[in-house]
């Protein structure tokens, strides 16, 4: 009852300021329930100072305002109050504290296996983000989809995720908070699912024109329906070729696809030496595309830097008289 309670002080005047769906404060999953918690502990705490702040404001203004009897009235200059002084500064510090423990505690939990799931082997599914679409990979299944994935019920699902190009920020908000997805990196999230159910997940850092749309659908499913749908894509669905995937790749908006292999088998993008397949000529309509920068030019432009700094040390004494 008292979570019930906090939720609806917190969630009902953010949901007049929005006027639309909290899915934040609808979790469905433990991950999701620990960041309801934690928000819900910070806007206690920001309500808290607000009434107060405001409370003693009113008060204030009212108790000291010009009245009839004290007009004109000019108060003594004074010392003011140590004990005053010391105790607004002491609140503040309390109510850090009081806010930055549980939230380093909790963004530490979120790095591990969700509490009462260690027994259970999470199953990893590879997640590639690209101009516009994700690309799902189960290298245990062996199979790939493309901007849907399928995960069973009450099962730790470890996603690592990874970008073909630029960065991106995945977010399933039902199941838990964002992580960036970049090149020639990885990052893990680990996401649980209560129940069956379809919860939409979407990119929420900008990366060009086509990010509104860059959505995908998270289907949780009992046991049997996931391992139905495996067994389904594995006898059904096309292989994915490597020219296919390259194609994948460039700057569009794409339908839900699904393959009977993944791309792993000849490039991961968060591999540091991985090839750099986003070609600047495809953002061409975006005005300014940008430009690869190979070594040799790399180089060359260090050493146009290093000579013009030498040669205004030669020249330097030339203007010490201006």
């Amino acid at each position: 009852m008292k979570m019930l309670f906090l939720s609806l002080v917190t969630a009902v005047p953010l949901l007049f300021l929005s006027g639309c769906e909290m899915v934040v404060f609808q979790p469905q999953g433990p991950v999701a329930r620990s960041i309801m918690e934690l928000i819900n502990w910070s806007l206690m705490w920001m309500l808290l100072v607000v009434v107060v702040v405001f409370g003693l404001f009113g008060y204030i203004v009212w108790k000291y305002r010009e009245k009839p009897e004290n007009m004109g009235y000019e108060p003594p200059e004074e010392h003011g109050s140590t004990v005053l002084e010391i105790v607004w500064t002491a609140i503040p510090i309390l109510i850090v504290i009081a806010l930055t423990i549980p939230t380093v505690t909790t963004l530490y939990d979120l790095e591990d296996v969700p509490a009462g799931y260690e027994e259970k082997e999470p199953i990893v599914i590879h997640v590639t983000s690209a101009d516009w679409k994700w690309i799902f990979s189960y290298p245990e299944e062996g199979i790939e989809t493309i901007n849907y994935v399928n995960i069973p019920e009450d099962t730790p699902i470890l996603f690592k995720l990874t970008s073909a190009g630029t960065m991106q920020s995945f977010w399933v908000p039902a199941l838990g908070g964002q992580k960036y997805s970049m090149n020639k990196m990885e990052t893990e999230l680990y996401l649980v699912a209560d129940n069956p159910g379809s919860y939409m997940g979407r990119n929420t850092n900008f990366n060009g024109r086509g990010y509104a749309q860059m959505e995908f659908e998270v289907l949780s499913q009992t046991d049997e329906e996931y391992d139905a749908w495996v067994k389904e894509v594995k006898e059904t669905a096309p292989e994915l070729t490597e020219e296919k995937y390259m194609e994948l790749l460039k700057p569009t908006h794409l339908g839900r696809l699904t393959y009977s292999n993944t791309h792993l088998a000849w490039i991961n993008h968060a591999d540091h030496d991985s090839e750099l397949v986003t070609d600047p000529e495809d953002y061409r309509y975006h005005g300014y595309q940008g430009k690869i920068f190979d070594q040799e030019e790399e180089n060359s432009n260090e050493k146009e830097t290093t000579d013009v700094e030498n040669n205004k040390e030669d020249h330097g004494g030339d203007h010490s008289g201006h």
